[in-house]
């Protein structure tokens, strides 16, 4: 009977202390980033970690270069949810060698993705449409909106660094000799509903554009196989360069995109470093959620608690059991 009583009370104990633990995770600062996906993760990360793990969170504004820069020269914000680290690939890869910052998973498991699109209507009428080789064949099924002598590839807006390496894969493919035009579509909000438009008539549609966003949640759109896989050397030495003598095709490589940590926080809060390497999107997955975000104009809290109390499933199996039990309750 002792031992008995002795073993219920060991229980109890640890389950006071692993509560405790939780209810005690203290102050964490998560960097809410200014474009939508980001500030969607933070709001997620945000609610999970306040609820679940019983911690104090505060979201503080950021960008990728000056909230990498900080979290590793300051140790602050504790968390960078949605870091595209190509543009400081060196600077992290420092920081992680100097034991200030820990690289705790993607963010997108398909990192962030780029490419030349159709819409998926043409592929299912010619699937062989998927192939840049295919495409330059039917300039007519993909019309200038000027001038229907022209096939027309659609740009970034000038001054996007996507800009030249459109650019130099329009030269790469011949595509002047093919009887394409290059079109410059002004904005951002240009390139988007020159999309918008082709679809609502059916039309065809060639150019650039990237994941996740509203634009390729809403529409459906295939990604050219330009059948030449990626040259990671001559994109990054060539095609993204303003001067590139001689442009050959590649595909784009996809940018990592990482969650970030101080080291701090990985040593001290284990469950909550842990439930961050496991926390990830589908690009699938995200560009839907964007598309709901746009089409109910929901800011990042709002469209945080639509994800979890409609998603159960993907979110459950980043958070323990006890922290599972608890978000259910806060979302009910």
């Amino acid at each position: 009977m002792y031992l008995k009583t002795l073993s219920a009370v060991t229980v109890m104990l640890s389950a006071t202390s692993a509560f405790a633990a939780n209810d005690n995770c203290g102050d964490l600062t998560i960097a809410d980033m200014s474009w939508n996906s980001a500030t969607l993760i933070a709001n997620i990360d945000s609610f999970i970690l306040t609820e679940g793990y019983g911690c104090n969170v505060e979201l503080v504004p950021g960008d990728t270069n000056a909230t990498g820069a900080s979290i590793i020269e300051r140790g602050e914000p504790d968390i960078a949810p949605e870091l595209w680290s190509n543009s400081m690939a060196e600077a992290i890869k420092k920081g992680v060698a100097d034991k200030r910052i820990r690289v705790a998973g993607q963010s997108l498991s398909d990192g962030g993705e780029e490419g030349f699109w159709i819409p998926k209507y043409l592929v299912d009428e010619n699937p062989s449409l998927v192939s840049m080789k295919e495409i330059l064949k039917h300039p007519e099924l993909f019309k200038h909106p000027e001038d229907d002598s022209l096939g027309a590839l659609y740009s970034c807006p000038a001054g996007w660094n996507c800009q030249i390496s459109t650019d130099h894969l329009y030269e790469a493919f011949n595509m002047e000799e093919h009887g394409f035009d290059l079109i410059d579509p002004g904005s951002g909000a240009g390139l988007s509903g020159s999309i918008a438009k082709a679809y609502e008539r059916k039309e065809g549609w060639l150019g650039y554009y990237w994941a996740p966003t509203a634009v390729l949640g809403k529409y459906e759109m295939v990604k050219v196989d330009f059948g030449s896989g990626v040259d990671l050397e001559h994109y990054q030495t060539c095609l993204t360069q303003e001067y590139c003598e001689n442009p050959k095709p590649s595909m784009y490589p996809p940018a990592p995109v990482d969650t970030v940590t101080t080291e701090v926080l990985a040593s001290e809060k284990p469950a909550v470093y842990d439930y961050l390497t496991k926390r990830s999107f589908t690009n699938e997955k995200m560009n839907t959620l964007l598309a709901w975000m746009e089409d109910n104009q929901a800011q990042g809290d709002f469209a945080a608690e639509y994800f979890l109390e409609n998603n159960e499933v993907i979110w459950s199996t980043w958070v323990s059991a006890d922290a599972a039990t608890k978000i259910k309750a806060a979302l009910n």
